[in-house]
């Protein structure tokens, strides 16, 4: 029996997980889950699968946790979140924590010696070489389960770097695929959180929107398979039926295809090398019609552009630009600034940072700090 923790169990990755864990109980044991503030869903998870530690956001949610589960170890805080992300009994940890938030455990996963099932491409963005040094160092394996690099890997299975000419990610577009810039203006978050195809968290939705998210998986696909971003293409895919695709240098292509549902990659980082039977929908090639491919637009959404200048000036620039999108969607989020100020306020701090080319985790800590005090104050200036 694989037993594994969960780095955000409350949320869309989390719960994922945690399905396909309930669905092949003889195989897999949840042993430690980690959470923010949604101790009602927590509560339920742990009535549901009765792990042997948990973790929450801060010590006030802990106690109320407390007074509702017994014969649970409850911890709060960062320490604690660290403490359940090197949890002894674990064999492998999924990092599902959004945002910048799941770096540090994550590493303190890495640490520990628990593989990884990465959802949080965040920890790579901002910390690509810490991260991969570490999981060398420690002997540990990352297996991606976001559904683009989960495809990539698939493709790669048995394959030699010195094959692979170039690997295509492709994306949905989001729900504004083929709207012009000026047609951006007045998208509400309302708008830009109804994603055609995915059912995911409010802050990927809108970087799905914006194409941030697509450019965050760029530079987490260069870490993860040891490639330039000259070698990382994005193809806008609207019906999300192909994940990705590998191309060789003999020019054929592998691509790897399913409906799309987060079960698929999950199930098949929990499982590898093997496969699940899972009682997903299944493609039915006779009914889908056309399968088509165009270009991104990178002058409507400039924000695929700025993650490939990120990735190919490296150093502090991935964190900071991962620093100031985050910033930047929850003041949309939260309706203080429009679509199109996300990726003029990203645009104004990455060209305002000085670039520190070989970063210790200190020096990424203190950069993504500068982005967001810098992001926070181009904020202020557009309220003005």
């Amino acid at each position: 029996m694989k037993r594994i923790t969960i780095l955000g169990s409350t949320g869309s990755i989390g719960q994922s997980t945690l399905d396909v864990i309930s669905r092949n109980r003889s195989d897999y044991r949840a042993v430690a889950l980690v959470a923010g503030r949604n101790i009602n869903l927590l509560e339920d998870q742990i009535t549901a699968f009765r792990p042997e530690v948990v973790a929450v956001a801060d010590e006030k949610m802990a106690e109320k946790l407390a007074t509702r589960v017994r014969g649970t170890k409850i911890l709060f805080g960062p320490d604690g979140i660290n403490q359940a992300a090197a949890h002894e009994t674990a064999d492998m940890v999924v990092s599902a924590i959004v945002g910048s938030a799941g770096l540090l455990p994550t590493l303190t996963a890495i640490r520990a010696g628990k593989d990884i099932g990465l959802a949080n491409k965040e920890a790579l963005v901002m910390a690509g070489s810490l991260v991969m040094a570490e999981a060398k160092r420690n002997g540990v394996r990352i297996i991606p389960v976001d559904s683009e690099h989960s495809a990539v890997y698939q493709c790669l299975e048995g394959r030699k770097k010195d094959e692979v000419r170039r690997i295509v990610l492709t994306a949905s577009g989001g729900p504004f695929v083929n709207r012009a810039k000026d047609e951006l203006d007045d998208i509400t978050a309302e708008d830009a959180l109804k994603h055609p195809n995915w059912s995911m968290g409010r802050k990927i939705s809108i970087d799905s929107a914006t194409l941030m998210n697509k450019g965050l998986e760029v530079i987490e696909a260069c870490w993860l398979f040891d490639l330039s971003p000259d070698h990382v293409d994005v193809l806008i895919h609207p019906q999300s039926i192909v994940h990705s695709m590998v191309e060789f240098r003999d020019r054929t292509f592998l691509a790897q295809m399913s409906m799309p549902d987060m079960r698929a990659p999950i199930a098949y980082a929990l499982s590898w090398p093997d496969r699940l039977d899972l009682p997903l929908q299944g493609l039915e090639l006779e009914k889908l019609g056309q399968l088509t491919f165009k270009k991104p637009d990178y002058e409507s959404f400039p924000c695929l552009t700025y993650a490939y200048e990120a990735i190919r000036q490296e150093g502090t620039v991935p964190a900071v630009l991962n620093a100031a999108n985050e910033v930047a969607v929850h003041a949309f989020l939260d309706k203080a600034i429009g679509f199109n100020d996300i990726p003029a306020i990203i645009r104004k701090t990455v060209t305002g940072h000085a670039v520190i080319l070989h970063p210790s985790l200190d020096d990424v800590l203190a950069a993504d700090s500068w982005a967001r005090l810098a992001a926070e104050s181009s904020i202020k200036e557009i309220l003005k």
